[in-house]
């Protein structure tokens, strides 16, 4: 048979010859501010692709996005991996120094950056002495004090195209060649690197593709609400050009009223984003009798679902929800509920489509028998699953080549996968991970804290949320407000702990260690302290 690579830059040459007029179309508040062809947008990729070349950078070089999602971020991601580039997806969300450490771990040469991240980057770029070259994505900027700080080539992305755009050659490097870089609070705390390759995400776009999956068509218009810097977003920027389907990016807006508007203008059939996206839109909707009558399907994920927020949007909507569990690790899909099945179990996250498989193990990792009814440690192995994280030098697998996901979970007769909780500590909060390590090391610096601890509590809309447990040493007094304001500026504001509870003494467990376990279950219902 012939050799075929398998490089991502076909997949939006496939889109361009075969679906040359289908739309790539960005919004702004809900309006829409940019619509371009498949065959247009492939044109400017590969024009921008050469204009980068022009920079003087070489093929696995990482460049950064910092930038919403938009058709010039949607022109870049094809333009730096067709070229032999890492495209280095940057969360806008992050405080500076961890940005920092991100681009500096990465060695990132150049950055695309979206003008009202600017001020962002201008309070970065000083402490990462590898950026060489900033691309602007759209507009401009007036402000030459911001310019200044960047302290690297200032480029503007359509004026790059039009001075120094030219043909360049797609996919001229191995299929195993890495084409993303994506960091993670990985299963410890610490944000790690997983780098995908062409050949990792070739695949897991025709594993995502699957009937039992998203099974997305050409005659579907896909809302991508889910961040085009968070794991890939999901790998939708791949599947949706692989079958042709008309892609609706919503810019930085993704609030209920501008997504409601959005999806009822285009006539969106199939949208996905995180729980709190949903929430948005019923809220939106209130009592209203507003419909979107060609919604025909929402994928959801990066959290636990509440059946509440489940049964409200089929109801509310009339669409099918397919619940969805993954990891940054996993490209990111793992299992999926299935498109045009029963209704999974509301507390299940589906079942794993070809390419994936999963296995559970106990506490000393040896594989559960049976596999089905019980809870265990979940490990998967696949195509499209990490080996080992971005400069590490050893592997993170097990003797069978499965990865710990640091999950707990079970699965039901049907092959229906729940997730049970972490085994770590980490708090998944929006869909994005808070390390409560970091928190716990700013607050126990204060002198009248003796032990500090972070845990989660459910919440209906961002699916966990802090609370902050500390016992004070003897004799000492501190406001809530004060341990609170520690905080801002050392962590996103998102990481800050919606609660303070003062305890007297912290439980501890026969090793002597904090037992969160036994915190959680003191406050998971607790209201905010007065004390």
């Amino acid at each position: 048979m012939q050799h075929y690579s398998l490089t991502v830059d076909k997949i939006l040459d496939h889109a361009a010859k075969w679906c040359g007029d289908r739309e790539v179309v960005t919004a702004d508040a809900g309006r829409i501010v940019d619509r371009i062809t498949y065959s247009e947008l492939r044109t400017r990729s590969n024009l921008l692709s050469g204009a980068l070349n022009s920079l003087g950078l070489h093929q696995g070089d990482r460049v950064g996005t910092l930038a919403w999602n938009t058709r010039h971020h949607f022109e870049m991601y094809f333009a730096i991996m067709g070229a032999g580039y890492v495209c280095h997806t940057l969360n806008p969300r992050l405080t500076v120094a961890h940005l920092a450490a991100m681009i500096n771990e990465a060695k990132n040469r150049a950055i695309a950056v979206s003008s009202d991240l600017l001020p962002l980057l201008a309070q970065v770029a000083p402490l990462c002495p590898s950026i060489e070259h900033v691309i602007v994505m759209d507009g401009s900027s007036d402000d030459t004090s911001i310019v200044e700080k960047i302290r690297a080539v200032v480029s503007f992305h359509d004026r790059l195209i039009e001075e120094f755009g030219k043909p360049a050659v797609w996919g001229d490097f191995h299929e195993d060649s890495p084409a993303g870089l994506c960091y993670t609070s990985g299963t410890t705390g610490k944000p790690k690197g997983v780098l995908y390759t062409h050949r990792s995400n070739y695949l897991h776009t025709l594993r995502s593709l699957q009937a039992d999956a998203f099974a997305l068509t050409g005659n579907d218009v896909q809302l991508v609400a889910v961040p085009m810097f968070h794991a890939n977003a999901w790998g939708l920027p791949f599947a949706g050009p692989a079958v042709g389907a008309r892609i609706v990016l919503p810019g930085r807006r993704t609030d209920g009223a501008s997504l409601y508007r959005l999806m009822q203008d285009e006539k969106v059939t199939v949208a996905a984003g995180v729980v709190t996206v949903w929430l948005g839109v019923l809220e939106h909707l209130g009592s209203a009798s507003a419909e979107l009558p060609q919604l025909q399907r929402i994928l959801i994920g990066g959290s636990s679902c509440p059946d509440a927020l489940i049964k409200s949007i089929q109801e509310r909507l009339g669409v099918r929800l397919q619940t969805s569990w993954g990891m940054t690790e996993l490209s990111p899909l793992g299992t999926i509920s299935a498109s045009d099945l029963p209704a999974t179990p509301a507390s299940a996250s589906g079942r794993p489509p070809l390419g994936l498989d999963l296995k559970l193990v106990d506490a000393e990792g040896t594989t559960l028998i049976p596999q089905r009814g019980k809870v265990g440690h979940l490990k998967v192995k696949g195509f499209a699953v990490v080996d080992r994280y971005y400069e590490s030098d050893s592997d993170i697998l097990d003797d069978e080549g499965y990865f710990d996901t640091g999950d707990l979970a079970s699965i039901d007769d049907d092959g229906n996968l729940t997730i049970c909780g972490r085994s770590k500590d980490l708090i998944k909060s929006g869909g994005e991970w808070i390390n409560p390590a970091e928190i716990e090391d700013i607050i126990g610096r204060n002198p009248a804290i003796n032990q500090v601890a972070v845990i989660g509590r459910t919440d209906e809309k961002w699916g966990e949320r802090p609370i902050l447990v500390v016992e004070l040493r003897a004799g000492d007094r501190i406001d809530p407000d004060t341990l609170i304001e520690s905080l801002r500026g050392k962590v996103a504001d998102w990481w800050i702990p919606d609660q303070v509870e003062k305890i007297t003494a912290m439980p501890l467990a026969a090793t002597g260690k904090i037992d969160k376990v036994a915190l959680r279950k003191m406050y998971a219902s607790a209201t905010t302290s007065a004390a």
